[in-house]
């Protein structure tokens, strides 16, 4: 058994205190792993974005980099009480442009696909209608006129609406089962490294 493996079982040991309760072993491995993951996360960034795409890019004299780096440089301004609205320009700019991009780029998949997809199943490919394609645009409509709150929920908007809470239980439902689910192919994968890699169980 090399090191790596023995640090790696106890750490998941460790995790696998809170179990039993909140203990300063599991804060440990909590803390340590918050830790490790920051510092990675700003290794990577620091080497494949700030080195890749900035640094070596104005060495080999892109200087239209400047501007990018000049307005990175004014959200730091906020440390600043005097200059703190300089800030506001890089924070304007980041969210007007990420909006512009993401507007058009979501507006097919997430919106016009699915309009469509939703459509075309009620067809289906045969002579008749799809049953399926019937039950999800129901389902559509229903869910839809449920957050409709302009009109009281009565009468025919109200049966609608309280056939759209349906449909989200059934959703909010399946949702919490594959969560739980992938939770559980977590613990399996790390209760299978603990009995066969570190303990040697399980071959």
């Amino acid at each position: 058994m090399d090191i790596s493996t023995l640090i790696a079982g106890l750490l998941t040991i460790a995790i696998l205190t809170f179990l039993y309760r909140d203990n300063p072993i599991y804060k440990f491995a909590e803390y340590l792993l918050v830790g490790v993951s920051i510092g990675y996360a700003l290794v990577i960034a620091w080497t494949s974005t700030m080195m890749d795409l900035l640094f070596e890019p104005l060495a080999g004299g892109k200087f239209s980099l400047i501007v990018p780096l000049t307005l990175g440089l004014m959200i730091f301004a906020r440390m600043v009480p005097r200059f703190s609205p300089l800030s506001r320009i890089p924070l304007a700019v980041l969210i007007g442009s990420g909006a512009g991009a993401a507007i058009p780029a979501m507006l097919g998949p997430r919106i016009l696909t699915q309009m469509s997809d939703t459509v075309g199943n009620v067809v289906g490919t045969g002579a008749g209608p799809s049953f399926s394609g019937i039950v999800v645009l129901i389902g559509l409509l229903a869910t839809l006129s449920y957050f409709y709150f302009s009109r009281p929920h009565q009468g025919a908007l109200g049966l609608s609406a309280k056939i759209g809470t349906y449909f989200l239980m059934v959703f909010f439902g399946a949702t919490f089962g594959y969560t739980v689910m992938s939770r559980m192919s977590v613990f399996i994968g790390r209760a299978e490294f603990l009995l066969s890699d570190l303990l040697g169980f399980m071959k």
